[in-house]
């Protein structure tokens, strides 16, 4: 009866996928609500399914039907692998980043917004200086970042487009994306095997830019953002494993395209009375979804 179970929580998990179709609103919070729906739904199934046959052991009859090992084994198994490679990830970030607290410090400018500073002291005034002539900026870390940044960025590009760079990695770190998008990752990689996971992975780290493009566009100028950003993708973009949000993230021309346009629609005039600004625009997390998930948990009563 177990392995039964399982074999639906797979079923359902993987037609949620295939019958879930991408917002076609260009309103960001719709599409993120239902990018990050159809993304968490169907792993959080998958893993509570696995708790809920692991709580209810070996032994026993369901809805007088005999449980038996192989549902069991699986569900220990699926949790296994996913908690390996959890560690995995932990171990990769960290050491990331004390490879990146062993670089130099640099200033950051002083021109840059303190409302772009979550707390604006001196050492958040700092940040690790990567040398290599690419530029190249990103938020590292977990629940408080850090900011990198090479000598390639600060030696090309100039003062304000340094500045409105540093403005939109500082979006990052007041929407906390490493932290999140550490555990995002992690449901990627323990069901990159269900369909569509690459397309919404994909598609959530193009509403996370776009999100800080926009908190960062309500500090400078819009168009200084849309400059940069085209300045920064002529170059090759550099990737950190784990826990980084970097400004030219996954871009595919297609991608940049559809954040330049975004970047120029906030900054006409009849934008400040849409119906998102930037300050609304935080991790809203799409509850009616996620409580489908907790469905599994209540076969355990079914079980004696």
């Amino acid at each position: 009866m177990h392995l039964c179970l399982m074999f639906c929580a797979i079923g359902v998990a993987c037609c949620v996928r295939l019958v879930g179709q991408r917002s076609s609103s260009s309103v960001w919070l719709s599409r993120w609500q239902q990018t990050l729906g159809l993304f968490l739904f169907s792993p959080l199934l998958l893993v509570v399914t696995a708790i809920a046959v692991l709580q209810m052991g070996k032994a026993g009859r369901m809805l007088g039907l005999p449980v038996g090992e192989i549902g069991f084994s699986w569900a220990l198994s699926f949790l296994g692998v996913a908690m390996g490679v959890l560690l995995w990830r932990f171990g990769q970030a960290w050491r990331s980043m004390q490879k990146i607290w062993q670089y130099p410090t640099v200033n950051l400018p002083n021109n840059l917004p303190n409302i772009a500073l979550q707390d604006p002291t001196p050492q958040n005034r700092m940040g690790y200086l990567l040398d290599t002539d690419l530029p190249f900026a990103a938020q590292v870390g977990f629940w408080r970042s850090n900011l990198v940044v090479s000598r390639g960025l600060l030696a090309h590009l100039s003062a304000q487009h340094v500045t409105a760079v540093l403005t939109h990695e500082h979006a990052h770190a007041h929407y906390r994306d490493t932290f999140w998008f550490f555990w995002l990752g992690w449901l990627r990689q323990i069901t990159a095997w269900l369909p569509n996971t690459e397309r919404l992975w994909q598609e959530l780290l193009l509403l996370r830019e776009m999100r800080a493009d926009r908190w960062a566009a309500h500090q400078i100028d819009a168009l200084l953002i849309a400059e940069a950003l085209l300045q920064m993708t002529q170059q090759p973009l550099m990737e950190l494993e784990n826990s980084c949000a970097a400004i030219g993230s996954s871009l595919s021309h297609t991608r940049l395209e559809e954040r330049i346009e975004a970047l120029l629609a906030v900054a006409q005039p009849a934008d400040s009375g849409s119906e998102e600004s930037a300050n609304d625009a935080l991790i809203r997390v799409p509850w009616f979804w996620l409580l489908f998930t907790l469905m599994p948990l209540s076969t355990v009563v079914l079980h004696h």
